[in-house]
């Protein structure tokens, strides 16, 4: 089997501008000539059809940070996915443990979100991970078991399709990170529970998405079940973001 290649996705969180995006895309695009992975860029609604431009011409893939359960309606402020489909977005992310904190996302409405992206033709990032105090009361595997399963239930069918990020709550924007090996344990597990759901659980992307940067990137890359990572700070500084681009096409 020829080993899948590694996706680097970066998410600009609620970051940006018309000039800095222009800058930063251009950058990027510029840099990533020789990229042996797959790239996407996961930025702010309202700069959708601007990336999609900035883009063309390369192989980076557009990707939301958020999408909504309904298809369509009455549901003022959520993007669809169909909508979304038409700016050419591949990727969309759910349950970031952002949107599960400050918007009370529940496991149930993520596993929907997912359900409605994939039926809409766009991948879902599903992200799973456990906070500080879950970590030290020693409730990380039941978390993200847990959340992942709430996924699996819904979608069973196609879970192969999705791409799972794992990002412990605790290594998010504070600097630190998961050991490598710490990183590689929840890999294993979480491969471990798509394995009892599909025969092609191999074939999930499985990202590490704990404060990644150009320092760490490689010796995470390195580690067996981890298949990519999902960049917040870094993704907004070009060097860094190629550095991580780098590391993953080696």
């Amino acid at each position: 089997m020829t080993p899948k290649r590694k996706l680097i996705a970066g998410n600009w969180k609620m970051n940006g501008t018309l000039e800095a995006n222009d800058a930063l895309v251009r950058a990027v695009v510029a840099g990533m000539k020789q990229a042996r992975c797959d790239v996407a860029l996961c930025v702010p609604a309202p700069y959708l059809a601007q990336v999609q431009m900035l883009r063309h011409g390369s192989t980076i893939d557009l990707g939301a940070q958020d999408v909504s359960a309904q298809e369509q309606g009455a549901y003022t402020g959520e993007v669809s996915a169909k909508m979304l489909r038409e700016f050419g977005v591949r990727y969309a992310i759910v349950g970031h443990s952002e949107r599960r904190q400050y918007h009370g996302e529940t496991d149930a409405l993520v596993a929907d979100k997912a359900r409605t992206a994939l039926a809409n033709g766009v991948t879902p990032i599903v992200c799973v991970g456990e906070t500080l105090a879950e970590r030290e009361a020693g409730q990380t595997v039941e978390v993200v078991k847990r959340q992942l399963a709430a996924v699996i239930h819904v979608n069973g069918h196609c879970i192969s399709e999705i791409v799972v990020a794992y990002e412990p709550v605790w290594a998010i924007g504070t600097g630190r990170t998961a050991t490598p090996e710490q990183a590689q344990e929840v890999h294993a597990l979480l491969r471990k529970q798509l394995g009892a759901a599909t025969a092609q659980a191999e074939r999930v992307h499985i990202l590490y998405g704990g404060s990644m940067n150009a320092a760490n990137a490689a010796s995470l890359l390195a580690q067996p079940d981890i298949d990519g990572g999902l960049i917040g700070g870094a993704s907004l500084k070009a060097p860094d973001f190629l550095q991580i681009i780098a590391a993953a096409s080696a």
